[in-house]
């Protein structure tokens, strides 16, 4: 099958080409675990702090990806969940323990790091951790609500945030503009504040329906009750902290920071970052239930999904977009057609 493997671990500014295109023999499904032929796989920030070491694969090579939609290709002995054919989704939680703090769990692996992910023709996972896909999504629509949806959904949960509330978001890529109109959809007699570096997204914020978006460090019509950051950097920490309301909460949406700004800590103050009862809060990892539950809610409204699609082989020029900035919405890689013909 084909698939991008990343070999060893560097900075992309050393490599811009940190993925390699190879044959590899196709995966058999073990007990409780099903065959799946790849059709698309989104690109996460995640992978770039694979790529870089934040959060390095334990062994190398590894196939990244980990927002995985396909169809059933094959099933394990003992599996009963899915039928042949039918189509499914995967997210970055690959197996865990089954208990609801299965995201804390020192048995969760994650998908495309610990294991085989989604940028290749076929991948195994156990099909506990497998997601029917709603039918008002195309297979390059589903792709995002996979990760940057399921993970947005329990940050917006870990927000606290009531009816009439104001929520911030900082960085408004793959997942900030899913939890805009899931948030505009729970809590729709609120505000919804958008911080973001480039006019493009702001403009994007507003098209989605935000109440107002503004650079990182501009101050908002009023003090948000929540702010979630999705940025990798440490500056819209501080700036959040700064605007955010006394009693309000920080959620984190980010596996890891990078280094680049975070000398700007040493000018943290206690009065106005964190004085007055403020909270942080950061999200680790995802669980099946954040995923099985998020996954019809977006269907309901339904989320409009931005996307911009790549062939497999360009997995490297989808990554070095995301890497710059470069985004609106999210970006996908195309493994398959949406019957499931390679």
């Amino acid at each position: 099958m084909r698939a991008m493997i990343l070999s060893e671990v560097a900075e992309f500014s050393d490599n811009a080409d940190p993925l390699q295109l190879t044959d590899l023999e196709c995966p058999e499904p073990d007990h409780g675990e099903i065959l799946i032929a790849v059709s698309v796989c989104g690109v996460c920030h995640t992978e770039l702090d694979e790529i870089e070491g934040r959060t390095a694969p334990p062994r190398l090579p590894v196939v990244p990806g980990h927002e995985v939609v396909g169809r059933v290709q094959k099933l394990g002995e003992g599996c009963r969940r899915f039928d042949v054919g039918e189509r499914v989704g995967v997210g970055w939680i690959h197996s865990s323990s089954g208990r609801d703090d299965e995201n804390l769990s020192d048995s969760f692996l994650a998908t495309g790091r610990d294991v085989n992910g989604g940028y290749a023709e076929f991948m195994t996972v156990p099909e506990r951790y497998a997601y029917p896909i709603p039918e008002v999504f195309s297979d390059e629509e589903a792709a995002p609500l996979l990760c940057a949806g399921g993970v947005g959904y329990r940050s917006l949960r870990l927000a606290n945030l009531r009816d009439g509330e104001v929520l911030g978001l900082t960085g408004f890529g793959g997942s900030g503009h899913l939890v805009l109109q899931l948030a505009r959809h729970l809590y729709p007699g609120g505000r919804v504040f958008v911080f973001a570096r480039s006019a493009a997204e702001r403009q994007f914020a507003l098209q989605l329906g935000a109440d107002w978006s503004g650079d990182t460090d501009q101050k908002p019509p009023a003090a948000p009750h929540a702010i979630i950051d999705t940025t990798p950097a440490w500056r819209p920490v501080l700036s959040a902290l700064a605007c955010l309301r006394p009693g309000g909460r920080l959620v984190i949406n980010a596996i890891r920071k990078e280094a680049a700004d975070r000398h700007l800590l040493a000018d943290i103050s206690y009065e106005t970052h964190l004085w007055r009862e403020k909270e942080v809060k950061t999200v680790a990892n995802v669980t099946a239930r954040d995923i099985e539950e998020f996954l019809p809610v977006a269907a309901s409204i339904p989320l409009h999904v931005e996307t911009e699609c790549f062939p497999l082989e360009q997995a490297n020029r989808a990554l070095a977009a995301l890497r710059s900035g470069s985004v609106r919405g999210a970006k996908v890689l195309r493994i398959a057609d949406e019957s499931g013909a390679q």
